[in-house]
């Protein structure tokens, strides 16, 4: 059962169905990419730290206000982002497995910038490219150390399709916007100078640079390259997928993951209680923010209007 505590830094991890390269940056895929999050960002205006989008799974750093601005946030991205991605790469229905994973992320500083250096080493982690930077999905390595916004474009496919039925002479550029995309900076380093941050976020990536490279040379290997991963097909998939179990939270701290722990705990038992109320028939059954209301069942009702 997701917890989203109000408020606060969430991580956002989605794959792609059986890990296969669905997200493969072809097709002017990555200004899409970013279109559909400016968009959704507009429509639901969370925060955005951090993104990278590598060709079978994606993670975002976020601030949603709620758990139900997150939910309409991730719904909203990640059926355009299926759309999308399967008109470039030929792929009908949704390219996700399942729904996708939210972690809380505690307010301590070590954490949040842990979570921040992962999501930039993305594409240098599994051997793909020597830099961030050189990925050529949609990233924010580069944005975040130049302090620069992200251009992508949307496309209004409705539109589109209204002139298709039309038979009115247009081209896809007709019915696109340009969006710009505008990073935030990590709560934990909110109060910092624009300046700072760049020089923060470039330290991140220059260690992650020189840890690739001593990695590769201790093992005597060489990243994928650009090339190569352009080269791929989207319908491939990977011998063997990582698997491990997601922690409820990210802390460091052992009394922060306490308190998390304990305020989780609450939060299912309450739940479940209104759950209980609500499946008995009491309408006025009080859920605790930030929940969902759990699926019902209608009962049957024959002409006259009584239950079944």
């Amino acid at each position: 059962m997701r917890f989203i505590p109000e408020g606060g830094l969430v991580e956002v991890t989605c794959r792609t169905l059986q890990g296969r390269f669905l997200l493969l940056p072809t097709g002017g895929l990555p200004r899409i990419v970013i279109g559909i999050l400016a968009r959704a960002v507009e429509r639901y205006p969370l925060r955005i730290h951090a993104f990278a989008f590598l060709s079978n799974h994606f993670h975002l750093l976020v601030s949603p206000e709620s758990a139900h601005q997150l939910a309409d946030f991730m719904r909203y991205l990640n059926t355009n982002l299926s759309k999308e991605a399967g008109r470039v790469h030929g792929w009908e229905g949704s390219l996700l497995q399942r729904r996708y994973l939210a972690i809380p992320i505690s307010s301590e500083e070590r954490v949040q910038v842990s979570r921040l250096r992962y999501v930039l080493s993305q594409g240098c982690k599994e051997g793909l490219v020597s830099r961030p930077s050189d990925w050529p999905g949609a990233h924010c390595a580069d944005s975040l150390r130049k302090g620069d916004g992200l251009r992508g474009v949307w496309f209004d496919r409705t539109q589109e399709w209204k002139a298709r039925r039309r038979r009115s002479e247009s081209n896809p550029d007709d019915f696109a916007t340009e969006y710009l995309l505008e990073l935030d900076p990590l709560p934990c380093w909110h109060a910092m100078t624009s300046e700072g941050y760049r020089e923060r976020v470039g330290d991140l990536i220059r260690q992650i640079e020189i840890e690739t490279e001593a990695l590769h040379r201790r093992r005597g290997t060489r990243p994928l390259g650009v090339s190569a991963v352009m080269s791929q097909s989207p319908h491939n998939r990977p011998r063997v997928l990582a698997k491990r179990p997601a922690p409820l939270v990210h802390a460091a701290a052992r009394r922060v993951r306490q308190e998390f722990l304990t305020a989780y705990r609450s939060f299912v038992t309450s739940f479940r209680r209104a759950a209980e109320r609500l499946r008995s028939g009491d309408p006025r059954a009080e859920f605790p923010a930030g929940s969902f209301l759990p699926p019902m069942r209608l009962a049957h009702h024959d002409v006259r209007g009584a239950p079944d």
